[in-house]
């Protein structure tokens, strides 16, 4: 090869190795880099569209789009928009469907991850999604076990501890004396099912049924379970179960079992029952859902994102992680999932700094450098040491006549450390 020739080649070869890096350049958005703030902010969402606790997707994934829709609004996340990835993470009876739903979620290289709302499909892949160093924030996984599980993880609703607390105080409060539990055998289930008997047994309440019996999560026949439970002739029941409830509750009614005044219910399943029973058979129970209750004005965004939206449990915890995570990269400069999860406390107010309500206020405390403590629509303080929100509100429902549950007051609860 002669020197003209030579030099030909290098000046091809030079050129071909600039085009590669301004291709690869181009591809920036979704790909990851060193530094973690070359790529854009992506919110990753993991949703039960699918299984058992399906009627809680549809208001998850609409507090998700307007979460990013008003992150957009505010100029994005280190000022380029941001970008969104979701899956069906379906319920804990499916753990093929739990494991997919993050894997492919996690191949969209997330700066965050929302959900799972489900405990147990939590603990079928908080793992994979904290080796990929991503921080994973759930919306309603409740169980006491998860505080502190992992630096990545992190929940916006509080654990069943306070829960249970409030549960065990207003059956006492209403005057049960025998108290009946029907408890899927879950850990969501008999993890709030025991802080439920901790709480009313304190109070003076006996525990006939329930303290240590359970029933298989895919069970679809309820005779005997029912037949035990009035054999033991308790004053009321405590039903702790997910979609299971409807045939459960159909048992109960044919049986003579009060399902009325009698009957209590937990987050799990205090939904809208209006088509699945005649009129009148759930009025009077009650039940309790940890979080604030949606306001007004908040449920009227969410309806701009879902018009028949009519269910909205979990829907401000959905938003405020959304807008939290956001929060915590602008303030650490950078979108990778390490930089997220190091400034959440802080932003969530841990650290004390200015209150403020939306993402739009807050930035532009950031950006004068100075400290924040973001008050969403849940209305949680500020994540202790252990990553739970270090306050909560429980709110109590009670059905009416449609059997639908209608908001009645809420109580407030200190979560301890763990």
């Amino acid at each position: 090869m002669n020197k003209k020739s030579s030099r030909k080649y290098l000046s091809s070869t030079l050129a071909a190795g600039a085009a590669l890096v301004l291709a690869l350049s181009g591809c920036g958005s979704s790909s990851s880099s060193s530094s973690g703030s070359s790529k854009a902010f992506v919110l990753g969402g993991l949703f039960p569209e699918t299984g058992s606790l399906a009627y809680l997707g549809p208001a998850e994934t609409s507090a998700w789009k307007l979460a990013a829709k008003d992150i957009n609004a505010a100029g994005g996340v280190l000022g380029t928009k941001i970008q969104t990835v979701s899956a069906d993470i379906s319920d804990a009876d499916h753990a093929d469907q739990n494991t997919a739903g993050a894997q492919s979620v996690l191949s969209k290289n997330p700066s965050v991850i929302l959900g799972p709302a489900s405990s147990s499909v939590v603990l079928n892949t908080y793992k994979s999604v904290a080796e990929a160093k991503v921080p994973m924030i759930s919306m309603g996984a409740t169980s006491p076990t998860l505080s502190g599980i992992s630096p990545y993880f992190f929940r916006t609703v509080p654990p069943d501890s306070v829960q249970g607390a409030v549960m065990g105080n207003l059956i006492a409060q209403n005057g049960v004396q025998n108290l009946a539990i029907a408890v899927f055998n879950d850990t969501y289930g008999t993890n709030l099912r025991d802080a439920v008997v901790k709480s009313a047994t304190a109070a003076g309440v006996k525990i006939v049924y329930g303290e240590k019996d359970t029933f298989d999560p895919s069970e679809t026949n309820f005779s005997s379970l029912v037949t035990s439970i009035k054999a033991t002739k308790p004053d009321a029941v405590l039903v702790i179960a997910f979609d299971q409830t409807k045939q459960l509750l159909k048992e109960m009614s044919s049986q003579g079992v009060d399902t009325k005044t009698k009957l209590y219910m937990v987050d799990g399943n205090t939904a809208d029952y209006s088509k699945d029973f005649e009129a009148g058979m759930l009025k009077g129970a009650q039940g309790t859902i940890p979080g604030a209750h949606p306001s007004d004005a908040f449920q009227k965004q969410l309806k701009s994102v879902t018009p028949k939206l009519a269910d909205f449990t979990y829907s401000a915890e959905t938003y405020d992680g959304a807008i939290l995570a956001a929060l915590a990269a602008e303030k650490g400069g950078k979108t990778d999932g390490t930089t997220i999860k190091d400034n959440l406390a802080a932003v969530s107010g841990a650290d004390g700094g200015t209150t403020c309500t939306s993402y739009k206020a807050c930035l532009s405390l950031l950006k004068d450098k100075k400290a924040i403590h973001y008050k969403g629509q849940s209305g949680i303080g500020p994540f202790n040491k252990s990553n739970d929100p270090s306050s909560a509100s429980i709110g109590i429902y009670q059905f009416d006549g449609d059997n639908k549950p209608v908001f009645n007051h809420a109580e407030e609860g200190d979560v301890p450390e763990a």
